[in-house]
């Protein structure tokens, strides 16, 4: 079961997802509860790199409701860099003292050797002995693994030595044995505005959403397709599905949105990658999320279109029709329609090719 949900209020979208989705199945009474954010850097989240201190307050309100009060946030920074420094550049220092919720810094932290599927990898204590993991990663992109969601995001609860170590073997396999060896209670991922070039962010894309699973490898295949990749094309799902982790997205997988008829407007942002792709694209109206998409598939496909072939996307296309092409269920009246509300960026990819 994945949970999707729109809009722009981010704390209470978050607490909705948790709401309607299956975590109250995992949830017991007295139960030690991890919070395990993306501070890969001390940027704000608006620069599409870190998590908004905004879901994991939706996360702890929600627990805390539950009559849950042993929650800890834990994180360890890229190498180099400074998890403190990150906790108070974040707005997570602010939130800490707002809920009496501990900040662990887990580069000072001792390690315990998990073994799996041939790998040995030191993991951080508080992320082994926690009772709960909840995984909060940003979808967005990553210069090595094409993109970085919940399997990846993990590894900010190992040592310094095995990140570095980890490139050196390849970076897939060892992400997936890693969520082999750590698994989390649940994942709920940061969509609302994830860098789509560089994990580090600096060219974010609106998307304004947040979704919700169980299983890490199920979320991040589902994430996947959303912005633009094929399962096989990020290496350590298939690993991942190789050796157990879970099953992937498919057509069979159950899907609750919320909020689906009332999706945020885009709001254009100066922004390379999106200033890149308007003189393609003719927009009406058009929800963020059903923009992001687009601007996702163009994106993986380099601009590459027909030059004749205008792209209309938004509600403000209802009821019309033309030669070109048409994005998402609005513009269905279109020659070329790329069904969904909205659409995943792989579908988009696939017609753009076909014309």
């Amino acid at each position: 079961m994945i949970t999707i949900a729109y809009g722009v209020d981010i704390a209470k979208l978050t607490y909705d997802v948790l709401a309607v989705s299956d975590i109250l199945e995992y949830l017991t009474p007295k139960l030690k509860v991890a919070i395990k954010p993306n501070l890969i850097t001390a940027h704000p989240a608006s620069d599409g790199a870190t998590t908004h201190p905004e879901v994991v307050e939706g996360i702890i309100v929600f627990l805390k409701e539950q009559g849950l009060d042993d929650i800890r946030v834990i994180e360890s920074s890229a190498v180099g860099k400074s998890t403190k420094h990150a906790y108070k550049n974040c707005g997570y220092e602010k939130l800490s003292r707002k809920y009496g919720i501990p900040l662990i810094d887990l580069k000072t932290d001792k390690c315990t050797t998990k073994k799996s599927d041939g790998y040995s990898i030191d993991i951080c204590d508080e992320a082994l002995k926690t009772g709960f993991l909840i995984n909060v990663p940003v979808l967005k992109a990553h210069s090595q693994t094409k993109m970085t969601c919940c399997m990846k995001n993990l590894k900010g609860c190992i040592p310094d030595k095995e990140k570095r170590r980890f490139h050196t073997l390849g970076i897939h396999k060892p992400v997936a044995a890693l969520n082999a060896m750590l698994k989390p209670g649940y994942c709920v991922v940061d969509g609302v505005c994830g860098d789509l070039s560089f994990e580090e962010g600096g060219n974010p894309v609106v998307a304004n959403r947040i979704i919700a699973g169980r299983n890490p490898l199920l979320v991040d295949s589902y994430c996947a397709e959303l912005i633009g990749f094929g399962f096989d094309e990020i290496e350590y799902l298939s690993y991942g599905e190789r050796i157990g982790i879970g099953e992937r997205y498919s057509q069979n997988t159950k899907i609750v949105e919320l909020n689906s008829g009332d999706k945020p407007v885009f709001e254009e942002k100066n922004n390379r990658i999106v200033n890149r792709y308007l003189s393609l694209i003719e927009e009406k109206s058009a929800c963020s999320v059903c923009y992001s998409t687009l601007i996702y598939a163009l994106h993986r496909l380099g601009g590459k279109t027909r030059a004749e072939d205008m792209i209309h996307i938004g509600q403000g296309f209802r009821g019309e029709s033309g030669s070109g092409i048409g994005i998402g269920a609005c513009t269905k009246g279109f020659e070329c329609n790329v069904p969904g509300c909205p659409p995943k960026a792989t579908d988009i990819i696939s017609a753009l090719k076909r014309r």
